[in-house]
């Protein structure tokens, strides 16, 4: 399912049009990225939480040289599933 399957299963469960329910989706993700990049974590109670994790730096391999290079620390994105979600799942 990518973001128009979405939006396009909402409007039609909620009677609502496709125009409102994008702008309610692009909402959603406008807040969520917000807060994440201000370092916040987001938490819909038995569905999940996003957060920010620290990546450390490490050394990899140019795969085409077989050169050692230095990958440097990161701040990535993730997401860790909740217990609703995970027994809906199974």
């Amino acid at each position: 399912m990518n973001k128009n399957d979405l939006i396009t299963n909402i409007a039609e469960k909620s009677g609502m049009t496709k125009k409102d329910v994008e702008t309610v989706v692009n909402g959603v993700l406008s807040e969520i990225t917000g807060a994440l990049k201000d370092g916040s974590k987001v938490q819909f109670v038995g569905f999940g939480t996003f957060e920010t994790r620290e990546r450390s730096s490490r050394s990899g391999r140019n795969p085409q040289t077989g050169e050692t290079i230095n990958i440097p620390a990161s701040t990535v994105p993730a997401f860790r599933a909740g217990n609703k979600l995970k027994d809906a799942v199974k």
